[in-house]
């Protein structure tokens, strides 16, 4: 694995992949233990992960947002 993820790998990861490995990261790096080369390619990893997930979430905002916005789709008030 080289550490860094390309722009097709990143788009093949959903969301819940990424958030996993995120966290796997995050206890590696916490828990120390790791040369400083390892600490790098941890945090380069972590980093395109953290990307990820911020290109997931913002995705789903604008879809809520798009929804929320589209007119006719509010309930009526009956009575």
């Amino acid at each position: 694995m080289s550490g860094t993820t390309t722009g097709a790998e990143g788009a093949a990861l959903g969301y819940e992949q990424a958030r996993d490995e995120l966290i796997d990261v995050v206890r590696r790096l916490e828990t120390g233990g790791t040369t400083l080369e390892e600490s790098l390619a941890l945090w380069e990893r972590g980093e395109e992960l953290a990307k990820v997930c911020r290109r997931w979430l913002d995705g789903a905002r604008a879809r809520l947002d798009a929804a929320l916005a589209e007119p006719g789709d509010e309930p009526t008030p009956s009575g």
